[in-house]
């Protein structure tokens, strides 16, 4: 029998983490907040209170987990460029999604401290469980 899907092309180089954390994001001299939706050593996919244009320079500031540093959890301070924005959905913040170009491990004292960083409401349905969120 002979597979009939049709072949799609991934264009991920890294593999990417279902993580959902708190992060900082500085922009045009402002510190916003937000949640991670996903991440990679490459990429990101977050939300956040502010809309950020693409092609926006940010600065990200969020504790990298161990499945991506493959050793403990590190925070870090990383520089990215907006690749997709998407205006908030009900419920959701702007969807921003950023390719990361540089980071910078950060000692536990210069991470900013969760209680600084705002989480977003992240919605649910009727069930209790979250709905898919866009990519």
């Amino acid at each position: 029998m002979t597979d009939t899907a049709p072949n799609c092309i991934e264009r991920r180089s890294a593999q990417r983490f279902e993580v959902l954390m708190p992060v900082a994001v500085s922009y045009n001299g402002q510190v916003t907040s937000g949640f991670t939706q996903n991440l990679s050593g490459r990429g990101m996919f977050f939300y956040a209170e502010a809309a950020i244009p693409e092609g926006a320079v940010v600065e990200l500031t969020f504790s990298m987990p161990s499945e991506v540093t493959l050793g403990e959890s590190m925070p870090v301070r990383c520089r990215g460029r907006v690749l997709r924005a998407a205006p908030p959905q009900p419920g959701q913040g702007n969807g921003i999604a950023v390719q990361l170009e540089s980071y910078e491990y950060l000692l536990a004292d210069e991470c900013l401290p969760v209680s600084h960083v705002v989480r977003l409401a992240m919605p649910s349905v009727a069930d209790g469980s979250r709905p898919p969120l866009p990519r």
